[in-house]
């Protein structure tokens, strides 16, 4: 079986077990996995980027008869669209700390014993208030490294005495390298990234509660998704459950209820 080359660099045989899993946990009926699997390895040749595999997948989802496997296939890359900069991921967070039961608030001031810090996010529930750094790449294979671990930590020490915070976390939308995770946990960090904790990793969470981003919408152009996403909407259920979010786009009819329909594929 040929080799795939990862974004990360890393080269490994092609797994058509991991390829049957990523297509299982979107959903996809076993008949048309089987059919995207065979279409895949008929294109396969030695050290295949895995993007061009993952493209592949995309292509044969839209065409197929379960059209919305393509929106929820393309999470990790719609999860990456919402940059360049980081703030609507941080707003996406919230989102789901929400859907877990904490009170949030984004981007806040605090005084330290040094200097002010701008937090990412502050979550309280049960009486228990955490500082939540948000750590985003919009790179395939870039890991949170140690000295993220690091300054979250540094951060946390110069503003948790004098505003009554319990502890710090750092969530990430890729991976953590194992020095940084190793640090993190040693310090009484909470980490969530992609894949950890094995129950409720960061794709855990969104799959969950369905927490789909704008930017997983292929029916909207990428600087639509933006202007969205600038106006604080980073939710595909946004738009589902309230229609007149995309009236600050100015979409015609046709094209709105494009959108709409999409929505409902992954919600109805």
């Amino acid at each position: 079986m040929p080799n795939v080359l990862k974004a990360a660099g890393q080269i490994e045989p092609f797994s058509e077990d991991k390829l049957r899993l990523s297509l299982n946990r979107v959903g996809v009926p076993e008949n048309i996995q089987s059919e995207a699997i065979a279409s895949i390895k008929s294109k396969l040749y030695d050290n295949i980027p895995t993007s061009e595999i993952y493209q592949c997948i995309l292509e044969f989802l839209k065409k197929s008869t379960y059209p919305s496997s393509h929106t929820k296939y393309s999470l990790r890359q719609a999860i990456m669209d919402l940059g360049p900069t980081g703030y609507p991921f941080e707003d996406y967070i919230s989102d789901i700390l929400k859907m877990e039961g904490y009170n949030t608030k984004v981007r806040q001031i605090l005084k330290g014993k040094c200097v002010s810090h701008e937090i990412d996010i502050l979550a309280e529930k049960n009486q228990t208030k955490s500082m939540i750094e948000c750590k985003f790449h919009n790179s395939p294979g870039t890991k949170s490294q140690i000295h993220v671990s690091l300054y979250t930590k540094a951060r946390f020490e110069d503003v948790r005495e004098i505003n009554n915070l319990h502890d710090a976390w750092l969530i990430t939308n890729t991976k953590i390298t194992a020095d940084a995770l190793s640090y993190a946990l040693c310090s009484n960090m909470k980490v969530i990234s992609w894949d950890y904790p094995e129950r409720g990793s960061f794709r855990d969470l969104i799959e969950k509660y369905k927490l789909y981003p704008i930017t997983a919408l292929t029916s909207l152009t990428q600087n639509q998704k933006q202007l969205l996403a600038a106006n604080h909407i980073v939710l595909a259920a946004d738009v589902h459950k309230n229609p007149s979010c995309l009236d600050i786009l100015g979409l015609p009819s046709d094209k709105k209820n494009s959108v709409l329909s999409e929505c409902q594929l992954l919600y109805g």
